[in-house]
């Protein structure tokens, strides 16, 4: 019986991160990439900086060397996944230069398949707003900025695409974006509301450059 016991205890000790040396760069990608995997399924309220550091396989002193606090890891975190969400985001709408209209409604189809992942978590600006109240809190001016870049690149497209009032169609596409978030995380992927979508983006999008297009 001890054997076993033994060897049980070895094979736990086995499956943890194994924490070695290695330079400044490569421990901030290692923080980040776990912060990045807990943070965006378990939230950061509930992810200690220790939890990141034993899955990061990193010295604890090292998150200090890198980030001065948590409030700095979660910045780094969210800045992260801003470059990579403007990414795709404008991947998107290149799918269809010279056509704006196109261009939003392909943004959306995109998202939704997106969304329909078993592992999506929703957006994690949205998850980060409803974590923090505080909006001057680091994490919401981080939020802040992403929705001020989205709510942007709408209305340039909406411009471009000839709409009549092209805020209220941004403001509309900013409004069924947030509603495929949601709906991904309540209804639950591939649910039939989040599918519904890319249909109502098109109606919004077509009755809006109507509408551009009588008024010229």
């Amino acid at each position: 019986m001890t054997v076993v016991r033994a060897s049980t205890r070895n094979t736990i000790a086995d499956k943890k991160p194994v924490r070695r040396h290695m330079d400044g760069a490569t421990a901030q990608e290692q923080l980040l990439d776990a912060a990045e995997r807990l943070f965006y399924r378990d939230g950061i309220r509930a992810i200690s900086v220790d939890a990141v550091v034993e899955r990061a396989g990193v010295n604890k002193m090292s998150v200090y060397r890198q980030f001065s606090s948590k409030d700095d890891l979660v910045v780094a975190y969210l800045t992260r996944m801003d470059e990579r969400f403007r990414e795709r985001v404008e991947a998107s709408f290149a799918k269809h230069p010279g056509d704006a209209a196109k261009g939003l409604v392909q943004g959306i189809t995109d998202l939704v398949e997106r969304a329909s992942r078993p592992d999506y978590r929703g957006c994690p600006f949205v998850n980060v707003a409803c974590e923090f109240a505080d909006r001057e809190h680091p994490a919401r001016v981080s939020v802040a900025r992403n929705k001020a870049y989205l709510i942007g690149r709408l209305l340039a497209l909406s411009e471009a695409s000839g709409a009549a009032d092209p805020q209220s169609l941004a403001d509309s596409l900013a409004l069924l974006i947030e509603g495929i978030y949601a709906s991904s995380q309540t209804f639950g992927p591939g649910c039939g509301p989040m599918r519904s979508a890319p249909r109502t983006a098109q109606t919004l999008v077509r009755a809006a450059c109507a509408e551009g297009r009588v008024e010229q």
